[in-house]
Parts: C-alpha cells; structure tokens; sequence
C-alpha cells in the first residue's frame, strides 16, 4: 500500500495561485461577454438616404407612375413594306410637317414594276383596237348576210353561224376593255407602292427617334420602331394606376407629380381623361420587388412646362388625390 506524499508549502502556494489566475479569467470572459450583449442591443440610428423620396401630398393618396408623352401622344412611325433603306431625310430634333418625307426605300424594284405594267396597259390597248377592227368585220359581213337573206340566197344556218361570230367578236371587245381595266388598276397600284416607299410624317411634330440607317433593312414588325415623332412644345402625362386602386380613382381628380425618386419641384398635374381599358403593365422600374405580372388603368393628364427639365419618356412619381 502506497502512501500520499503531504505537499510541501511551494506547491500549496502555486495551487493557489494557479486557482486565484482562474478566477480572475472567469471573471474577465463574463465581463467580455456582458459588453458584447449590451453592445448588440445597442440601437444605430438609420442611415440618410441620398435623396428623400416622393412623399404624397394628399391626406388619401393613389401612388401611380407616370411617364411624360407629347400631349397628341407619340407616333410610331415604320415602313409599309420591307424594304432597303436608301436614304434618311431626318435626324433627332428636327422639326417636320404633315406630309415631310422622313425616309425613302429602295425604288429600283417598284419602277420596274411600274414598267411592267405600263406596257401591259399599251399591250391591252392594241389588242382592243385589234377587236374592234374584228368586230367591224363582223358586223359587216352580218350586214350582208341580212340584205341576202331577205332574197332567200343565204341559209338560215350560216345567217345564226354569222351572227354568232359577231356576238363573240363584241364579246372580245368587251373582254380586253375589262383587261385594260385591270391593268391601269394594277399600274396605279404599282405607283402607290412606289409612293410608299417614301415614308412621310402623318402630321406636325418633333423628330425623337431615329433608329435606321441608310443601307440596313426596314421591316414594318420591327422590334424597334424605325422613327418616332412627337410633340415637344407641350407635353402630357399618362399614369399607371394597378388595377387594386383603380376603383378608387374619380374622373376629374387633381394630382401632383414629381421627378422619379425626389420629393422637391412638384408639378401640378390637370385631369384629361381615363382610358376606359385596363391593360397589362408596360413601364417597369426595374426595382426588386415590383410585380410585372399587374394590371394597370391608365389616367391622362397635362401639365405645364416650368423651370423643371422634362423630356418625353420621363417616368415620373404621381400622387392622385382619392377625394
């Protein structure tokens, strides 16, 4: 049996010491441990934003979004045929006038079309002459039939034979004027197809967009449109209210738009009109939580031009009074 060797009073001593350090640590951890909670529960005051955003001016507000158009709203302007763009009449900016040709395509196919037709039409019309020479020979011979007949020298058979070589022969006649009918149609057609090929401007406006070129090829179902024409000297706005809201919006309501994503420049907004369709959401913010799969009613209004820069295209924060 082994006996336990009593300790001496140096290792009494560092047991001590080693147990007073620990405390002392213990005592440390729960102190570090107290700060970093009370250091968590530590409320940080909110970030300023950039710039405050729209707030509404009305006690019961509709938020909308809107986007600035030309008040006789903008012109999509695309050719009436595809074709090769043979040159642009127009750039950004320009002033144009109802009937100003804003670009012309390729002609050298509609000329030649032209041609064609056009010696159609002096084909026809010497073969008509042709048949009315036919014709009175015809009638002539029918004229001599009938003076024999009277005496008894022609038979009864060649005389009906002879008067139905004049009825066809008339039939003939009749038959080519019908063609040269059809084909002075089909020669005026080909000029209204040489016509189109210059594009002009359906009424009075500023040129906004042109996104053609000489040399590249114009089709009429393009997804970006050829050419846009607008006004600029005074401007609308039209509104997407979400089809939720829309119940709520009264004709002739007053509201107050802002530049997209600032509070400052109100521009005082005048009732037009609401388009009587709801139709699926077409301007999109790009934001993350926007929903693209809403419908909207849109409300028309116009405004005034004042020291605040506006362009068309603009989209804009609107606040329509609910009231």
């Amino acid at each position: 049996m082994v006996k336990s060797r009593p300790c001496t009073a140096r290792e009494n001593a560092s047991l001590f010491m080693f147990k007073r350090v620990s405390f002392f640590v213990a005592l440390a951890g729960i102190g570090l441990a107290a700060n970093l909670v009370r250091k968590q529960d530590v409320v940080l005051p909110p970030v300023a934003p950039l710039a405050e955003p729209a707030s509404a001016p009305y006690r019961d507000s509709i938020g909308a979004r809107g986007i600035v158009e030309g008040v006789e709203e903008n012109v999509r302007i695309a050719p009436a045929g595809a074709g090769l763009v043979a040159s642009v009449k127009v750039k950004v900016g320009d002033e144009v006038s109802a009937g100003d040709v804003l670009f012309e395509q390729d002609t050298r196919d509609a000329e030649a079309q032209i041609a064609v037709q056009e010696a159609t039409v002096l084909a026809i019309q010497t073969s008509i002459v042709e048949a009315d020479v036919a014709l009175a020979d015809k009638q002539d011979q029918w004229d001599r039939v009938v003076q024999l007949r009277e005496n008894r020298v022609v038979s009864v058979d060649e005389k009906q034979r002879t008067q139905f070589a004049l009825r066809a022969a008339a039939s003939r006649v009749e038959s080519r004027k019908s063609d040269l009918a059809a084909a002075r149609a089909q020669a005026a057609r080909a000029k209204v197809q040489r016509e189109l090929l210059s594009v002009r401007a359906p009424r009075h406006g500023t040129v906004l967009q042109v996104n053609i070129r000489a040399g590249e090829y114009a089709v009429p179902s393009a997804a970006e449109v050829s050419l846009l024409l607008g006004r600029t000297d005074s401007f609308q706005l039209r509104a997407d209210v979400d089809e939720d809201n829309a119940p709520r919006v009264k004709p002739g309501c007053s509201g107050v738009a802002f530049i997209k994503g600032s509070r400052q420049n109100s521009i005082p907004l005048r009732f037009v009109r609401i388009e009587p369709y709801i139709l699926p959401k077409r301007s999109l913010t790009g934001e993350s939580g926007e929903r693209v799969d809403t419908r909207v009613l849109q409300v028309i209004f116009q405004f005034d031009r004042g020291t605040v820069p506006v362009y068309a295209g603009q989209q804009m924060d609107v606040f329509l009074d609910a009231k």
